[in-house]
């Protein structure tokens, strides 16, 4: 998953900048315009530093309008984005200090900035002078990428309103301000909403002996578990204890309630005000007028499309699983939601002979980080150099300079990338990719950040991984990697998480694929103790069993994607929360709802993405078509690797995403490819259970 918002874009640096001299004492924090953190933990530098971006902001925006004469790219285009750079720099950094910052105080001062620059960013949004300034430029004939973000600006700012007379301009700058504070009072309750359960030693049952041991017991016997991912997922797969999977899995999706239920309801009638006020019938509507897919009636029609193609094997997939959980409980006559990853586990170890566990102890996290960084490298053509004594927000953090090794710009930087990848208290609890700087070229590196809550990163635990993990890992660092080599360009508002918001997941869905590859998981999968490689029997269980769930995965992903939509597409006063959350599940899932489950309060993709959750299942009908047409016998080598660098990540936001597609696939994407990964059969490692 990745955050960006709309409003990115660019700043003139110091020569030290460009060239990737490190920072390396907070008292240069006053000559740093890209990093807010080398301040310290002190709320009041923070606010002097994103005052200073505004006022830098505002001052272009001062140039753009007095600029006489004919309007030119150089006179107006350009001094636009540089405001979109300013405002980028401000709000990146104000949100990382809000997710991320060790200190409560510097954590509210960074909500605050956040929702600042973001009222900045509509007033910009919504000034017509300067609309009226940048539709007077010529749309240039000779230059693709600045035509489109042209015309791709005056588009956004037609969907803000800013043809609307002065009050209901008013009007829609208190709706975008109103509905950032309370964006950001869903996510912060999340974020400080870690509730806590107790359990018995016998119901850590089943749980792996390195997990039992990062918890110690009380004086009465008892352990305490969190909502922390790194306590949640082990108990839901493996623990045998049903109601300590149930006790667990409420508390999760019940970290933020009650507190965030009149948060959404607020936001939800916020967005529909702001709908109308555009002239939309439903916020869906709007949400969807710049995406791919253009509208939320296209939208239904494509998450009917993946139901069709997915549900009778999805059905199918519940009985083999229903089947074999009765017989191993005579008398259970469902599953239900918190019990699924249990029994999913449980059916893959006896049809595939396969314990998720048993890889575990290939995959310690500092392993799986070199032999991450070191596939990327190979497959995108790149290499990562630690950054030593760098200025970092939290001493956890790893900080690499990204430098090209293609032919012809070898030894090139590109920019610098950030992984904060462990869970602390008060740490966004999510796992996202997030830009820190746009890029322009020849002036400003770009910069981005991962952000994981992975086992891991304290003395005496290796962190080891769920093969699933891994793979998230890979996802995250996609987004990391398509916003450096995608923000090479002149433009810091065209990088490559400014493309449409529908397309952004399909270059890390893609990358997902790749760890099946036994060649790429037996060049870092070492034994954390031995230094084994990890087995290539193990990997052949491990991806038959992996392939087994995947029309599930769809049918999951629908009930996210509907419930968004639904939430966004109809009078928010009459929704029920839990009726309509129910009814999305037992619509879409053959497992049983969990009565107490409040995920919606929890639902982080709700702010990030709002009405467009099915960003999600679009985007993997691309990722697995872009897939295909790699070579399965040499994936990172091959020519299909860089074609993809070229075509998909370099161009950013230069061109629309559907034109990104057919330049990789030769034609638009489709479902067959999907429907193939969906139903690809690997021979069973033993015989078929009963």
């Amino acid at each position: 998953m990745k955050f960006a918002g709309k409003l990115l874009a660019s700043i003139l640096l110091p020569a030290a900048l460009i060239t990737g001299v490190e920072i390396v004492s907070a008292q240069n924090a006053p000559a740093d315009p890209k990093h807010a953190w080398v301040s310290g933990d002190d709320p009041a530098a923070l606010e002097t530093w994103v005052n200073q971006r505004l006022e830098d902001e505002k001052a272009d925006v001062a140039k753009l309008l007095a600029a006489t004469g004919p309007r030119t790219i150089e006179n107006t285009l350009r001094p636009f984005d540089d405001a979109q750079n300013q405002l980028a720099l401000a709000g990146n950094n104000a949100a990382l200090l809000y997710s991320l910052a060790d200190a409560a105080t510097l954590r509210d001062k960074g909500q605050a900035m956040t929702a600042k620059v973001s009222s900045a960013s509509t007033e910009l949004s919504l000034n017509p002078k300067v609309y009226s300034a940048l539709a007077a430029v010529p749309l240039p004939a000779n230059d693709p990428a600045t035509r489109h973000y042209l015309e791709r600006t005056l588009l956004e700012y037609k969907l803000s309103g800013v043809d609307k007379d002065e009050a209901t301009r008013a009007k829609i700058r208190a709706l975008q301000d109103k509905i950032t504070d309370l964006s950001l009072a869903f996510g912060r309750n999340i974020a400080d909403g870690t509730l806590k359960i107790t359990a018995t030693k016998a119901e850590l049952d089943g749980l792996p002996d390195d997990y039992i041991a990062r918890h110690k017991p009380e004086a009465d016997g008892a352990y305490t578990l969190t909502t922390e991912q790194p306590d949640v997922q082990p108990v839901l797969s493996f623990a045998k204890n049903a109601d300590l999977r149930r006790r667990l899995f409420l508390a999760y999706d019940q970290r933020a309630y009650p507190k965030n239920v009149q948060v959404l309801k607020d936001l939800l009638a916020a967005r529909q005000e702001l709908a109308t006020t555009l002239g939309y019938a439903h916020y869906a509507d709007l949400a969807t007028a710049d995406q791919m897919t253009g509208s939320a009636a296209n939208v239904e029609a494509v998450l009917n499309q993946i139901d069709e193609a997915s549900r009778s094997a999805s059905s199918r997939e519940y009985a083999q699983m229903l089947a074999f959980a009765q017989h191993q409980q005579p008398g259970l006559a469902q599953i239900s939601r918190s019990d699924s990853g249990y029994w999913a586990e449980q059916y893959r170890r006896a049809q595939y002979a396969f314990d998720a566990q048993s890889v575990r102890p290939y995959f310690p996290y500092d392993r799986v980080q070199a032999g991450i960084l070191k596939t990327a490298a190979r497959l995108f053509h790149v290499e990562f150099k630690p950054v030593k004594n760098a200025v970092v927000w939290d001493r956890s953090v790893d900080t690499f300079d990204v430098f090209d090794t293609a032919t012809g710009s070898k030894g090139k930087l590109l920019g610098r990338i950030y992984l904060d990848m462990h869970p602390r208290e008060g740490k966004d609890k999510w796992f996202s990719s997030a830009p820190i700087a746009p890029g322009i070229r020849g002036r400003q590196l770009p910069e981005g950040m991962l952000v994981c809550n992975f086992s891991g990163g304290t003395v005496g635990d290796p962190g080891l991984m769920q093969y699933s993990e891994v793979v998230t890992f890979f996802h995250e660092f996609g987004h990391l990697m398509h916003h450096i080599l995608g923000s090479q360009g002149q433009w810091s508002g065209a990088g490559g998480f400014n493309v449409e918001g529908d397309f952004v997941e399909s270059p890390s869905q893609m990358l997902e694929e790749m760890f099946h590859d036994p060649a790429i998981l037996q060049s870092f999968g070492k034994h954390y103790k031995s230094g084994e490689t990890v087995p290539a029997s193990l990997i052949a269980k491990m991806n038959a069993a992996s392939a087994y769930g995947r029309a599930d995965w769809l049918q999951r992903q629908l009930i996210y994607a509907t419930y968004a939509l639904q939430l966004h597409n109809q009078a928010p006063a009459g929704i029920d929360f839990d009726v309509l959350w129910k009814a999305d599940i037992e619509r879409f899932s053959p497992f049983t709802p969990v009565e107490g489950d409040r995920f919606y309060a929890s639902f982080t993709h709700l702010t990030g993405y709002a009405s467009n959750v099915y960003t999600y299942l679009f985007d993997k009908v691309i990722a697995i078509d872009f897939f295909a047409q790699f070579d399965k016998r040499n994936l990172l080598d091959g020519p299909a690797a860089m074609r993809y660098r070229r075509t998909v990540l370099e161009p950013g936001a230069g061109k629309p995403a559907a034109e990104l597609v057919k330049d990789f696939l030769g034609r638009p994407q489709n479902m067959e490819a999907l429907k193939s990964w969906m139903n690809e059969e690997f021979q069973p490692a033993v015989a078929t259970v009963k």
